[in-house]
């Protein structure tokens, strides 16, 4: 990890039940070590929300806000998790797509990994953009106009991806690198 410090920066993490556990605890952990402040935002009024860990269910994430009441203005980044479960849930969510548009409007950074640019499609910010995903959404990405590419780490314009839990660090040292810029 890079020694660039994140001090005074808020990020947020827009998540709801079924996300892939390492794909939101870790860039958290990371972000936070680099002294971000990490808040998780998620529709609903559950205080948690359930991880899927590789196979079956993992642990529960506490939600600091919720969907209804977040908005990008406080946040200098949003982080999308992957897991198939979570991002199919909010890509039909209205307010979870608004929220992610509202920071695209506001130029700033959008990171996704794994199935998360799945809801950067719904929200119709992928078209002429280079990212990379998990395999089976790059038809996805290509049929809504996205430049797909297979590597670590994918950074066009604000948007921010990348593949699968392998590619956390770097994926979480490419937002890292940005919001410190």
């Amino acid at each position: 990890m890079a020694t660039q410090r994140l001090e005074g920066r808020r990020i947020a993490v827009l998540a709801t039940d079924g996300f892939e556990q390492s794909e939101l605890t870790e860039p958290k952990r990371l972000l936070e070590e680099a002294g971000a402040t990490v808040d998780v935002i998620s529709p609903g009024d559950a205080a948690r929300i359930k991880g899927w860990d590789k196979k079956d269910w993992g642990q529960e994430v506490l939600v600091d806000v919720p969907l209804d009441k977040a908005s990008e203005g406080p946040y200098d980044a949003l982080v999308l998790p992957g897991g198939v479960i979570n991002p199919d849930h909010l890509r039909t969510d209205e307010k979870a797509v608004g929220l992610v548009k509202a920071f695209a409007s506001a130029g700033k950074p959008i990171a996704a990994i794994c199935h998360g640019p799945w809801t950067l499609i719904n929200a119709g910010l992928v078209e002429g953009k280079k990212m990379t995903s998990w395999p089976s959404v790059k038809q996805d990405l290509v049929n809504a106009g996205a430049k797909w590419e297979d590597s670590q780490v994918v950074k066009d314009g604000n948007l921010i991806t990348s593949r699968k839990p392998d590619d956390i660090p770097a994926f979480t040292e490419a937002l890292i690198a940005s919001l410190a810029a």
